[in-house]
């Protein structure tokens, strides 16, 4: 299976970076890819993980991928329906649902203090921190053990990261927003 990473280059979302660092051949992009380029890519890979910053409306565009306000965003959804997807931003969850497209994708995710604030959740950047890392961890591993079984990801991770959502505010807020579309065949 062909993998693109879309990641845009921002410090800020660096710990997603475990999820792809061992993902075999995959193809990362991070900055500067114009927008026809980035719908080559697109179409010519059967997986595509999407990380970083966004809105119900797509995947922030900071660092000059495609063109505009996102890097993925409403007209990617038709090129996006038949691939195997992973939508990792916030609000990522209405962008999937607008668009009836598959895939495993996170609703408001808590990823800095800020937000956690913004979403009434006490917490500290020790909390953040470790909630951050182990999902980033968690997902990376079980993209290699389960292959093309995004269900089995799915579940793994809502077991394991499950445990740590008992002890810490930001990892349950974040876990009870992680979801995987039925629209997706094994």
């Amino acid at each position: 299976m062909k993998t693109l990473i879309i990641h845009p280059d921002d410090r800020s979302t660096d710990f997603l970076r475990p999820i792809y660092q061992n993902i075999p051949g995959a193809t990362i992009v991070t900055k500067n890819i114009t927008a026809q380029t980035l719908r080559e890519v697109i179409k010519a890979n059967d997986q595509i993980i999407m990380l970083g910053h966004g809105s119900p409306s797509g995947l922030f565009n900071v660092s000059g991928i495609g063109q505009g306000l996102f890097a993925i965003g409403s007209h990617h959804a038709d090129m996006l329906r038949d691939k195997k997807c992973i939508y990792i931003w916030c609000n990522a969850d209405q962008f999937v649902r607008t668009h009836n497209l598959p895939g495993l994708y996170t609703g408001m995710f808590i990823s800095e203090v800020a937000e956690a604030r913004y979403c009434n959740v006490i917490t500290e950047q020790k909390q953040v921190d470790t909630s951050n890392n182990l999902f980033a961890e968690l997902l990376g591993k079980y993209l290699v053990n389960y292959t093309n079984d995004y269900e089995a990801v799915y579940w793994a991770i809502e077991e394991e990261y499950g445990k740590l959502a008992e002890v810490n505010a930001v990892a349950r807020y974040n876990h009870e927003r992680w979801y995987v579309n039925d629209l997706i065949e094994g």
